[in-house]
């Protein structure tokens, strides 16, 4: 019964350590604030600070901007080709006017 018990116990804990591992992963910058003005920022810096944003979106952001003028609000971002309301949201709290 012991033996069946450990055995057990062993399992469910080396089952849950991806789950876990991966959530560190999710949160390598926990506890650390990451902001990016988008006003200001260039396109490395939206493309490496902005979840979901690469170097082609990064560019785009940088030519809406140039062409449009500085951004109002946040919401704003989504006119941007390739940016969605999804992008936004990951990245509300990351993104300063």
């Amino acid at each position: 019964m012991k033996t069946t018990l450990k055995a057990l116990v062993l399992a469910v804990v080396v089952a849950g350590l991806p789950l876990g591992m991966a959530q560190a992963n999710d949160n390598k910058h926990e506890g650390i604030e990451i902001t990016v003005n988008i006003n200001t920022a260039n396109a490395e810096e939206l493309d490496k600070l902005l979840l979901g944003v690469g170097p082609e979106k990064a560019v785009s952001i940088i030519e809406y901007r140039d062409t449009h003028g500085q951004f109002e609000s946040i919401e704003q971002l989504s006119e941007v080709k390739g940016i969605g309301p999804a992008t936004v949201d990951k990245n509300r709290d990351r993104i300063q006017l």
